[in-house]
């Protein structure tokens, strides 16, 4: 039984992505498999990634909004979500063939940025402030120090669901529910993790 690549979504660019894999050869990048499918990396660093999905089969830059794109070829996949992605789509194997040059020319490009260090950082979220989650912690030494011995990313997530009430009652009653959770050390979504 050959093993399905969760990259390629309907199977049917075998030949298209064993030709971008063997022009990414031609580099110096290191292939890995991340999220279940090929991700090339510099300093384990991501560069490039391939996958084949319903109406075209294309190649990713992690970094893509520093490339050039003197073929303007490139797209944003998620507008609005996705910063610094960018795809290169591809819907046959003789559009690889005739774009092979300018493709390998993009990865280099893309690869001498990574080693630049050129990189969208995150963005800082701004600090959630819960006044009711304040007043039960300084009322209840034993709940404060539970609390601070979750990470800073668990600590926020149930200030996001105390704070994303719109009612005060609401408010009250999810400070209710996760107390419990706090004191036995769960984190608020560790049941789907």
């Amino acid at each position: 039984m050959s093993e399905k690549n969760p990259w390629n979504k309907t199977n049917q660019w075998a030949e298209e992505l064993d030709l971008l894999k063997s022009i990414i050869d031609k580099t110096e990048l290191e292939e890995m498999t991340k999220w279940g499918g090929p991700v090339y990396t510099i300093n384990k660093k991501n560069v490039v990634g391939v996958g084949g999905f319903k109406s075209y089969v294309g190649v990713w830059f992690f970094n893509g909004v520093f490339l050039k794109d003197e073929k303007k070829v490139l797209v944003n996949a998620n507008e609005g979500v996705t910063r610094a992605l960018r795809q290169w789509r591809f819907e046959s194997k003789d559009e690889i063939l005739k774009n092979e040059k300018f493709i390998l020319h993009y990865i280099n490009e893309a690869i001498a940025n990574e080693k630049a260090g050129l990189a969208i950082k995150p963005e800082k979220k701004e600090e959630i402030i819960s006044d009711f989650w304040l007043a039960e912690l300084k009322t209840d030494k034993k709940l404060k120090a539970a609390f601070e011995a979750f990470t800073p990313y668990k600590q926020r997530e149930f200030l996001e669901y105390i704070e994303s009430a719109k009612q005060e009652k609401t408010k009250l009653s999810r400070i209710e529910k996760i107390r419990p959770m706090v004191l036995d050390g769960i984190g608020l979504n560790d049941k789907y993790r």
